[in-house]
């Protein structure tokens, strides 16, 4: 019975000390100036790899609405001609939106982003110390 009981207190013991050996060198918290900054580096990133994302899936989409287009002029069948040239108008319509938004959204920045249901709620304006 003393052995085990020793061997609980050990363990009991020696675990949190070996927890916390574990655990990496914690930085000392930044300032909130180090923080933002960082903050909109990583905003900033974001943005970029989304923009290049979005503009990768146009070209994409370009690409085949050209083929649409061109498989539409092969087509001798007015009632399918008629459903084709539907598809593609509806498809030019759809890529020539996301291109004119991909470009309002590269132009206006990762910081604008907040105001227009992206990346999370807006940002909340800085309270005011009223005298007293």
């Amino acid at each position: 019975m003393k052995i085990k009981s020793l061997l609980l207190v050990l363990i009991f013991g020696l675990a949190p000390a070996m927890w916390t050996q574990d655990k990496p060198a914690q930085a000392p918290p930044a300032s909130g100036n180090q923080m933002r900054a960082e903050h909109r580096q990583t905003m900033m990133e974001m943005h970029k790899q989304e923009m290049e994302a979005m503009r990768a899936d146009i070209e994409k989409m370009k690409s085949s609405l050209a083929q649409m287009k061109a498989v539409a002029l092969t087509i001798r069948d007015p009632n399918e001609l008629s459903l084709w040239r539907t598809n593609v108008d509806m498809w030019e319509t759809v890529v020539t939106h996301m291109d004119r938004m991909q470009k309002n959204m590269e132009s206006m920045g990762p910081g604008m982003m907040h105001g227009h249901g992206m990346n999370g709620p807006p940002p909340t304006p800085p309270t005011e110390k009223k005298p007293e």
